[in-house]
């Protein structure tokens, strides 16, 4: 692989699909090289894991509830041993929201994909058809140089 990539082809692929699955070395590097791709030519780019996400399409699309850690302090009297529940506002829709006119869409980066389901998978399939602005780059794994597919040839393929 070339010491410095373009990220044309990848770029090209991303809006042409809208959610592109990624194998990536597993020293790293590589994802930082094309999200900086990513954002110079217009995307906005957001980053989490796929492990303990729980529910996608609340997380992304609608409000949702999260209990953080007690860490041993526990408020029995009113909340129970559970704690407070804090609601915090669809993590997808609310960047895409306050974009900037001028740029051209947001990119959703998932690492470690893998955890999730086929369900789960055909879900950001179907988020990206009907928002049209959010693109989804799904790390599904290593391999011993940077690549990618669409995630619709990897279903089809494992169904």
């Amino acid at each position: 692989m070339p010491l410095l990539t373009t990220g044309k082809s990848f770029i090209r692929d991303l809006e042409k699909s809208s959610i592109l699955a990624v194998y990536a070395p597993l020293e790293g590097g590589f994802e930082g090289r094309y999200q900086r791709r990513l954002r110079t030519s217009g995307y906005h780019t957001i980053n989490f894991s796929a492990r303990g996400l729980g529910d996608l399409s609340s997380y992304l699309t609608g409000i949702h509830g999260v209990r953080p850690a007690h860490l041993g302090k526990k408020n029995i009297d009113q909340e129970g041993a559970v704690g407070p529940t804090y609601f915090i506002p669809p993590i997808a829709l609310s960047q895409l929201e306050n974009l900037p006119v001028s740029s051209k869409g947001l990119v959703l980066w998932i690492i470690e994909g893998f955890v999730l389901s086929n369900q789960e998978k055909e879900y950001l399939i179907s988020l990206t058809k009907q928002q049209p602005k959010i693109k989804v780059v799904l790390e599904l794994g290593g391999e011993l140089y940077f690549r990618w597919q669409t995630l619709q040839s990897i279903l089809d393929i494992a169904a």
